[in-house]
């Protein structure tokens, strides 16, 4: 399936599916930290390959989740955040203030990615029908062109467009943005919109 041909409806679906994830996202995180989180999709588009380079720099150095669906849509969702971003994230949900990624901050941005990826997924599921499960996330600081260079070429993928939703993170009026990237394998999106009903639209 060509990207570039989703029609609004498709996307729309999309969306609500990514909305409906990241709501239950966003409950699970409250519980885990007793605090009130909120968590939106403000927008999912059809993004050039190169856009998400020259956008955030294919050399810098950024902080990605990657967590593998398997079942019956296998692919890959890929969160990126820039390394601050990430910083801001441990910030957040620790309440402590670091300078560089360690082991303890690897997890709590693991943790997060496992949280969402598993929400996203219990959504797809409920909404499709389609049997989906995540893999344990494996989280990365590199630069940003070579987790996306490894995510493609594992998914089988190498459309030069990608799916990209937006995330927003909130916790006491602190707003933390990244980006989640859906990279299905070929034949997994049209699964998943065939299962909606809009497969033909």
């Amino acid at each position: 399936m060509d990207y570039k041909e989703l029609t609004p409806i498709q996307l729309d679906a999309l969306k609500e599916v990514g909305n409906i994830g990241t709501g239950n996202a966003a409950t699970a995180l409250s519980q885990l930290l007793n605090t009130k989180v909120d968590m939106t999709v403000p927008s999912i588009n059809i993004v050039p390959f190169q856009d998400i380079f020259d956008s955030i720099g294919g050399d810098e150095i950024v902080v990605g989740v990657i967590v593998r669906i398997l079942g019956d849509a296998p692919g890959n969702i890929l969160f990126i955040f820039e390394k601050n971003t990430a910083l801001d994230l441990v910030h957040m949900l620790l309440g402590q203030k670091k300078e560089y990624m360690d082991d303890m901050g690897n997890s709590v941005v693991c943790e997060v990615g496992n949280i969402i990826a598993s929400s996203y997924m219990s959504s797809m599921a409920k909404f499709t029908g389609l049997y989906v499960i995540p893999s344990v996330p494996a989280v990365t600081c590199d630069m940003l062109g070579a987790i996306l260079s490894t995510t493609f070429i594992e998914s089988g993928q190498f459309d030069d467009y990608v799916i990209d939703i937006e995330t927003l993170l909130m916790q006491d009026n602190t707003e933390v943005s990244g980006h989640f990237y859906y990279v299905p394998v070929p034949g997994s999106l049209e699964k998943i919109l065939n299962a909606l009903g809009i497969g033909n639209i």
